[in-house]
């Protein structure tokens, strides 16, 4: 089998939550469990870093990834969904895996998927961590799917948990208070193992101190701590907490004996791009117009961005926007600006919304621009309507984003 005819059967053969919604969504850690067991435990054989939480765990990630190289370590990123090409999930030192590990992985393994019915996300972890495992990493920061409790790459004992915030997202799986998801995302705190807050929330606080103490866990939360900004690579506003939360982490570390200076630190977080790779935050795709995308889509996220975009200094704003189909618009509504000009599209995959349905469905509430018949024609027709003092941001979805990166 060629790369592209591996990724045509995965893709083909195994559920997948991105392109299809919940019916790839597998709430339990039997299959996982399985493989892992098939694959002679990969996961115990490398030290781990796990990251959850609503919005920014893929940021505080990168960045937990890149100081970790900068002092050194051989350090395992594995986090989804990807962008452009499928092997951006699984990296060790900011290069991808290979195309001829995956394309073996999967002629050794394929029996064993096709007979337990995996879902995509499953056979993800499975790989990473066979992959982490083989390439003998120091550590691997290793990023949630959805929730914590339930997710897949919850069978690794971390050296230390991460839990960036809490927001409304994927409520139908998680439930539909802040409270309900915090419990989700605490499910990922271990016995002695510590735990990062990025965020002090009221609603969530008493979550977190409860199950932290029933499994022995220090807790600390990086808001009241660090007090310290550093600059970094990564330029949106709201990475200045994601910067905090990964300066924590990079403490409790050190704390447990790895040696990280404050000069790996401030590399690190300076070179997160360089070091990993990392696509779709915040990016500067041109200058005059000015063009920036940003995969933000949940309430919390969205909102984030849409405070940076209307802090730009602009001629006109033109947004490009689309979404998937079981998008709640009634929960972003409001963060969207009316007096923007808006190029509606829908994103090449299954789940993705049709941009007449879009248009029509904002312009009830005063949300008014023109339907494309893909994410490119829109992208294409906001260039060309766009003077060279106007800005246009381009988001909405992470799947809009990855068709113009």
């Amino acid at each position: 089998m060629t790369y592209p005819d591996t990724l045509d059967w995965m893709f083909a053969q195994l559920p997948m939550y991105q392109r299809q919604g919940k019916t790839a969504f597998k709430k339990d850690l039997t299959n996982t469990l399985n493989f892992t067991t098939h694959l002679n435990h990969p996961e115990k054989d490398f030290k781990s870093v796990h990251v959850a939480g609503t919005n920014g765990k893929g940021s505080t990630s990168h960045m937990i990834a890149s100081i970790l190289q900068e002092a050194g370590y051989k350090v395992g990123l594995y986090t989804s969904p990807h962008l452009k090409d499928f092997r951006e999930r699984i990296r060790i030192n900011g290069e991808t895996v290979s195309k001829q590990f995956v394309i073996g992985f999967i002629k050794r393994n394929r029996a064993f998927l096709q007979e337990n019915k995996l879902s995509f996300f499953e056979m993800t972890v499975g790989m990473a961590f066979d992959y982490f495992s083989k390439q003998k990493v120091d550590i691997a920061v290793v990023e949630v799917g959805m929730g914590g409790r339930l997710d897949s790459t919850n069978i690794l004992t971390p050296e230390v948990s991460v839990i960036t915030n809490i927001g409304m997202d994927h409520t139908q799986f998680l439930g539909d208070t802040l409270e309900l998801i915090a419990g989700e995302k605490a499910g990922i705190i271990k016995n002695n193992v510590p735990v990062v807050i990025g965020e002090t929330q009221i609603e969530t606080k008493p979550v977190f101190d409860q199950k932290a103490e029933e499994h022995s866990s220090k807790i600390v939360y990086a808001d009241q701590l660090v007090h310290k900004t550093y600059p970094s690579d990564l330029v949106g506003t709201y990475q200045s907490k994601n910067i905090k939360t990964a300066h924590q982490t990079i403490l409790e570390l050190r704390s447990k004996g790895f040696v990280i200076s404050e000069e790996h630190i401030k590399k690190g977080l300076l070179n997160v791009v360089k070091n990993t790779g990392l696509l779709g935050r915040w990016q500067v795709i041109s200058e005059a117009p000015k063009v920036v995308c940003d995969t933000g889509h949940n309430r919390e996220g969205l909102g984030y961005v849409m405070h940076q975009v209307l802090n730009q200094i602009f001629d006109q704003l033109h947004i490009v926007f689309g979404v998937v189909n079981d998008k709640d618009l009634a929960s972003i509504v409001d963060l969207l600006p009316q007096e923007a000009i808006y190029y509606f599209c829908k994103p090449d995959m299954p789940r993705g919304k049709d941009a007449e349905e879009l248009r029509n469905e904002l312009s009830k509430y005063g949300i008014n621009g023109t339907s494309y018949k893909s994410v490119n024609e829109a992208y294409q027709s906001a260039l060309k309507d766009a003077s060279r003092k106007d800005f246009i941001f381009v988001g909405g979805s992470t799947f809009v984003v990855a068709e113009i990166i």
